[in-house]
């Protein structure tokens, strides 16, 4: 999302704000993922989330949210996002409802296709159906997730989730499926970062009008996301990072790194649009891994 500090502020009221654990950055330093965790426990922050990738040097994110689940007592537990298609799909319903037994229903499952086809090759799972196996592995989970079962019913596959029906489920993606996916399974939207602000509010929209026109209870969730980076040496860790992530594709990296908010000022204009967007909430995943972006991210919220 590019950075604009000419915007008239709005109220930020009710727009929760999480903070992405460093999995990436700390796969070989976990005491840096323990000390994020319970630091962000201690709060203003909403949720800790980590991102998933196959092929990448970086810690599993389901094993990161259950070590966070043991660790934290308060905070939320966010996927955002996992690459579904690239899991056995009883496996991943029986992996997110222990997550979420376990951490008192605290976990919100953010699911995915992804856009690298090397994620998919070295799990051996078909690039090119990825949507058709998504759409098929959305209705088994609330299968397993509402019954204990599935849907050729050999037994009990458990636990049953605490919430009814499974944990929260926020289908992320910037297709027009994903709301068609949303009104039929999901419980909201994630646009997990970097996706052109206009396409994604039209996608919102989407959503909340097959929301209303399928006469489904409550309202559907908004959950958004950016990178960010702050102190002296913002700039240079921001541009690191994102080079690093997005290096296959140098016009891609240069996009992304335009929407990194690397000063105060750029970040409160990123959640001031956020909530103009009608956001619930912002995931904000750190550049650096160094603690101290903690501590400069709670004092610029």
């Amino acid at each position: 999302m590019p950075i604009d500090t000419d915007v008239s502020p709005a109220s930020r009221t009710g727009l929760a704000v999480g903070v992405g654990l460093p999995t990436r950055l700390a796969a070989s330093r976990p005491d840096l993922i323990v000390a994020w965790a319970r630091r962000a426990d201690d709060g203003p922050f909403s949720s800790v989330a980590v991102t998933d990738r196959v092929v990448m040097d970086a810690l599993e994110p389901l094993a990161v949210l259950a070590l966070a689940a043991g660790i934290t007592r308060r905070i939320g537990l966010v996927s955002s996002v996992v690459i579904a298609p690239t899991r056995e799909t009883t496996l991943l319903a029986r992996q997110a409802a222990t997550i979420d037994t376990l951490s008192g229903g605290r976990l919100t499952l953010g699911l995915g296709v992804g856009a690298r086809a090397d994620d998919y090759t070295a799990t051996g799972t078909d690039f090119h159906r990825r949507g058709r196996s998504f759409d098929d592995q959305l209705a088994a989970l609330r299968a397993v997730w509402r019954g204990g079962s599935s849907a050729d019913g050999p037994g009990v596959i458990g636990p049953v989730p605490l919430r009814a029906g499974g944990p929260e489920l926020l289908i992320g993606g910037y297709v027009d499926a994903v709301a068609r996916r949303i009104v039929a399974w999901g419980d909201g939207f994630m646009a997990p970062g970097g996706g052109d602000p206009v396409a994604m509010a039209t996608l919102w929209e989407r959503v909340r009008s097959g929301w209303a026109a399928s006469a489904r209870a409550g309202v559907p969730r908004f959950v958004g996301g950016s990178y960010f980076a702050l102190g002296p040496s913002a700039e240079d860790a921001a541009r690191a990072y994102v080079t690093d992530a997005y290096g296959h594709d140098p016009m891609l990296a240069e996009r992304r790194l335009r929407g990194v908010p690397t000063t105060p000022e750029q970040l409160r204009a990123l959640l001031d649009r956020c909530a103009t967007m009608g956001m619930d909430e912002v995931i904000l995943r750190p550049c650096s891994a160094d603690l101290d972006q903690l501590e400069r991210l709670a004092q610029a919220t």
